[in-house]
């Protein structure tokens, strides 16, 4: 089973090479500052959103781009699918012997979205529940695009949403959600969702609702890696393919559960919380109240804070994907070696293998910890006020966005404490 208190890090307060409360006080003062400067040298928008963009080398560019990549990536994508297949059904059953828990919840969950910020929407591209919907259109005689029944726009994100927030309570709640059998079912569950979906409303149904993909496409607007809206294939500002990210319902619901979740997983590994919770002999209730009670305190916050949450949830997801990195960086370190040694191995002689732990150094991680919210939170702050110079009047840039600032102080303040807190 994948090991809990590695979620935080291997670093902590003693780790940091300033006292904690310093380190605290400069990442706020780092994020007010910024504001400051944005509003008096940032009179204007200056990102260009997906229009912006320098195409690649034509030759990369058609290798990138030629059928034959893309069906490489697909097959890829299926054996991938096949293994994991296998390593359920006829693996070692016990948790900590099986690579099936540590490829969901860490290369999936963890490592995807992370390098999807490098290399742009990996997910989609090898996404196996496209590919076998693909074929069983193309056996059904229609194209992939069209369904049974036409999706309401009005819909947006919000399944994406609901499948995210179902997903992270499998991974933060139940206690047995390292074994295989939870494995197995959350993998079918999954598949029966986003293929009879995709039946049912079309391909466009996985960019909604698939949460892989939404997940891993929200956090390639922050790749260098992206497409212009003439279909170019381009190096980009990271800024412009923030700036370049659709407004449409649900959007803002789903930053929000990445942020909640996370926060919610600092909070479950603290003492205090721990203390609370086995001793009601109900932690089960309390985890879930937690997990829901993160995310809707966060989302009303939010709601109100941005005036208009369509339109600021972009800026929300840089502070997510930071908070993640903080978060889960040397889970995805430690956990990811062990996960590929179980499924070189089989699940043999794991114990005998000394992992590298070079990488997860504590205070490496504890610095990065912080650099990484702080990070977050000052993109973040930059994509808002870029926004804010279009959606306000300029005479009322500066006060429409104030408390959209108090609220990204208020979570650099909650989400390092937190961070460090166990």
């Amino acid at each position: 089973m994948i090991a809990d208190f590695l979620a935080h890090g291997v670093g902590g307060r003693q780790d940091l090479p300033v006292p904690f409360g310093y380190a605290l006080a400069g990442a706020l003062v780092a994020l007010a500052a910024t504001f400051i400067i944005l509003t008096r040298s940032w009179p204007r928008s200056r990102l260009r959103g997906a229009a912006a963009g320098r195409p690649l080398p034509p030759g990369l560019e058609k290798v990138l781009d030629a059928p034959a990549t893309r069906i490489a990536l697909r097959v890829l994508g299926l054996a991938f699918a096949g293994w994991v297949l296998a390593e359920m059904l006829f693996g070692p059953q016990l948790g900590r012997d099986n690579a099936a828990p540590g490829t969901l919840y860490v290369w999936i969950w963890v490592c995807m979205p992370l390098l999807s910020v490098l290399l742009g929407p990996i997910w989609r591209l090898i996404s196996p529940m496209r590919t076998l919907h693909a074929g069983l259109s193309r056996l059904a005689g229609q194209g992939p695009d069209r369904g049974i029944l036409t999706m309401p726009q009005r819909w947006g994100m919000w399944p994406g949403a609901a499948a995210l927030l179902a997903f992270v309570w499998l991974e933060l709640v139940p206690p047995d959600r390292g074994s295989v059998p939870a494995v197995r079912l959350a993998f079918a569950l999954y598949a029966a969702f986003t293929l009879l979906g995709a039946l049912l409303f079309g391909s466009g149904w996985f960019a909604r609702a698939d949460p892989f993909e939404v997940y891993s496409t929200l956090a390639a607007r922050l790749s260098p890696l992206g497409r212009r809206d003439d279909g170019r294939l381009v190096l980009r500002n990271p800024f412009d393919g923030l700036d370049a990210t659709p407004v449409v319902p649900g959007l803002a619901a789903v930053v929000i559960v990445l942020l909640g979740s996370t926060a919610f997983d600092s909070l479950s590994s603290a003492p205090q919380w721990i203390s609370l919770t086995q001793g009601s002999g109900s932690k089960l209730l309390w985890d879930t109240g937690g997990l829901l009670g993160f995310v809707g305190v966060l989302g009303a916050c939010y709601a109100v804070c941005s005036r208009r949450p369509r339109e600021f949830a972009h800026s929300i997801l840089p502070i997510a994907v930071g908070y993640v990195l903080a978060h889960y960086y040397s889970l995805a370190i430690i956990e990811g070696q062990r996960t590929f040694i179980l499924a070189v191995r089989g699940g043999r002689d794991t114990g005998l293998v000394v992992l590298d732990t070079t990488l997860a150094n504590p205070g490496f991680v504890a610095v990065l910890q912080v650099v990484a919210v702080v990070a977050g939170h000052i993109t973040g702050a930059v994509a808002a006020h870029d926004r804010a110079t279009r959606v306000y009047p300029p005479g009322k840039v500066m006060a429409g966005q104030l408390p959209l600032l108090l609220l990204m102080l208020a979570y650099t303040y909650a989400g390092l404490t937190l961070l460090f807190a166990a």
